[in-house]
């Protein structure tokens, strides 16, 4: 009779369970429906019409010829346009390179600062988002053309006696990647290096280890998962970007976004472009599943 009591009561905890467990599920589905709705509307629905588009072919006069045609594909191969492939993956790391290098230490200082500075310089950080971005190249532009103020200020100091040739060069073009991204590498960064305890530290310093000790040791892989998050923020849509090439660089420098652009707008190649904007999808899509499997954006992922 006992037995019988006990079994009943298992079986009525195992229904209350699973009615429970239909209950969570029924209620996240419903908290995600329209997040997951915006995302089909929104991107995969035009990627799959864009890659449907990659596979057409184009009309005598620039219209779509709805006609399979992977030449779009075999085009890529072209030397012509692996090296501006292979350009704008140089562009895109040398990027990320050096908004790692200027961001770490700049976000490492942020999270050491008190609560009421930490708060004012992530704000000064923010603050040029409030300004429209073309508005902030034309200022870079008047920062760095031949009459520009930092020729200007050069010249006056007697530092340089020929203005310096920066503004439509490769170098003007990586001044505006840079300036562009940091933001993109500091937070994240910060993100992570906030998360650090003190206790950490002062625990390493009384076992005996040095200041580069602890921070080879212990501050530079639990920041890992930040510099993860940065590169991949910046590397990603600086492979894309064709804003400051075009303005910046001259239209001398010419990455892989603004041969998707030329080939919508001016060449009217539309299959081209959208097998071109395929190949950059999938090739950032390789690099993003490679680097987040080898180092991860969690802590986790560093036991």
């Amino acid at each position: 009779m006992a037995a019988s009591t006990r079994g009943t009561v298992l079986k009525k905890r195992r229904l209350s369970l699973a009615a429970l467990r239909e209950s969570t599920t029924a209620q996240g589905l419903a908290l995600i429906a329209p997040t997951a709705l915006y995302l089909l509307v929104f991107m995969i629905v035009p990627m799959i019409l864009v890659g449907i588009l990659s596979l057409m072919t184009r009309g005598p006069y620039g219209n779509v010829v709805y006609r399979l045609n992977f030449d779009n594909y075999t085009r890529l191969i072209d030397p012509l346009y692996l090296r501006i492939l292979m350009y704008s993956i140089g562009v895109g790391a040398a990027t990320t390179l050096i908004t790692l290098v200027i961001g770490y230490p700049l976000a490492y200082y942020i999270a050491r600062v008190p609560a009421r500075q930490r708060n004012v310089l992530l704000f000064l950080i923010l603050v040029p988002f409030w300004t429209n971005f073309i508005i902030r190249i034309y200022a870079w532009i008047m920062i760095l053309r031949t009459e520009g103020l930092l020729n200007s200020f050069l010249l006056n100091l007697g530092l340089i006696k020929v203005p310096l040739d920066i503004l439509y060069t490769p170098t003007a073009v990586l001044i505006g990647m840079v300036y562009e991204f940091l933001p993109f590498m500091i937070l994240p960064l910060y993100t992570s290096l906030e998360k650090i305890e003190n206790a950490q530290l002062e625990a390493a310093a009384d076992l005996g280890a040095r200041p580069l000790a602890s921070f080879l040791r212990i501050t530079f892989p639990l920041s890992l998962p930040g510099i993860t998050a940065g590169s991949i923020l910046t590397f990603i849509p600086a492979m894309g970007m064709f804003v400051v090439p075009d303005l910046m660089g001259g239209a001398k420098t010419i990455l892989i976004g603004n041969l998707v652009r030329n080939q919508f707008l001016t060449a009217r190649d539309w299959p081209f472009g959208a097998a071109s904007s395929m190949l950059l999808m999938f090739l950032t899509l390789a690099m993003t599943l490679y680097y987040t499997r080898k180092v991860g954006f969690s802590e986790d992922l560093l036991v």
